[in-house]
């Protein structure tokens, strides 16, 4: 499934140089979209699935929690979910990050309290004993949580979606590109990042200067943080003026997809997209294909650029 330099290509400045490009990157999109299918039915890829849904999705409110105590926290889970579904341990001295956990049990269907409190308020409801009332969320108690940081034991499966090859002159040509597409660009030092386990993000400035922000997290792999440079200049360029978080998923097929397509044209190994896009399931392959014009159009505007660089 991997590509590598050898499948990358050169445009050369030729009456159909825009019918080459064009045609090759709808080859190299029909790749992608054999990739991700091939990533879908592997054995890795299931098995990673399978311990994804093992974790909870917690509120907004619980996220904001988490995030307060935690900032760097990107899998948690309870004590014994830790011991017993992951077998791991949290180790010793670790602080617990509290969360709120629903109360669930027997519900009255008329104050939705349960049958204890029922008892003791002025509900008058008789038609079923509690024993046969259904079951539902009647309140919330602290409970405690912990990252996977502070946890050892059975590793978890990744999925290697890191991009490889050599992109040392790549990265200083992307940071020059930023002026010609409108984007302000910052690459942010490890120990400095706030925003998670995400390799880069795309933000307005403020309220009255519209300008992007694209900010990436430094690495020493220079082949994957250029591609996370090409992967946010596809959303400013696709997505920036878009509010419905319903076409989040499609927005990121559509990022990485010109992600893939320029990092490949820049001789780099970006198959690790397939797997990236795999877990955004829902929607692709077929949307790869469904906005292929968007990609394609997206993906030449930005290898045009950092050629003219």
């Amino acid at each position: 499934m991997a590509t590598t330099s050898d499948s990358s290509a050169s445009f050369e400045e030729t009456d159909t140089r825009k019918d080459e490009m064009h045609s090759t990157i709808e080859q190299w999109i029909d790749d992608l979209v054999n990739d991700v299918d091939a990533a879908q039915a592997s054995d890795e890829f299931q098995e990673w699935l399978d311990v994804q849904s093992r974790f909870h999705d917690y509120s907004h409110r619980n996220t904001l929690l988490i995030n307060l105590q935690c900032p760097e926290a990107t899998k948690v889970a309870g004590f014994n979910t830790w011991r017993n579904e992951f077998d791991r341990h949290v180790q010793e001295g670790e602080q617990a990050i509290w969360i709120w956990a629903p109360i669930i049990t027997k519900q009255c269907p008329a104050c939705e309290n349960s049958p204890s409190y029922h008892e003791d308020s002025d509900c008058d409801y008789d038609e079923r004993p509690p024993e046969e009332w259904s079951k539902g969320v009647v309140g919330f108690k602290p409970a405690a949580v912990f990252d996977i940081s502070q946890t050892e034991g059975e590793a978890l499966p990744e999925l290697e979606t890191e991009v490889t090859g050599d992109a040392e002159d790549l990265v200083p040509v992307l940071r020059e590109a930023a002026d010609d597409l409108g984007v302000t660009v910052h690459i942010v030092n490890a120990d400095e990042w706030v925003h998670g386990d995400a390799k880069g993000v795309c933000k307005q400035r403020d309220i009255h200067d519209f300008t992007p922000i694209v900010a990436a997290k430094a690495r020493p792999n220079q082949a994957d943080l250029a591609v996370t440079l090409i992967h946010e200049y596809a959303h400013v360029l696709l997505h920036f003026d878009v509010d419905d978080e319903d076409e989040r998923s499609k927005r990121e097929v559509e990022a990485e997809a010109v992600a893939y397509i320029v990092g490949r044209y820049c001789g780099l190994d970006t198959s690790g997209s397939a797997f990236y896009l795999a877990a955004w399931h829902g929607d692709d392959p077929e949307v790869i294909q469904d906005r292929l014009g968007r990609i394609s159009l997206t993906a030449q505007e930005i290898i045009e650029t950092i050629a003219e660089g």
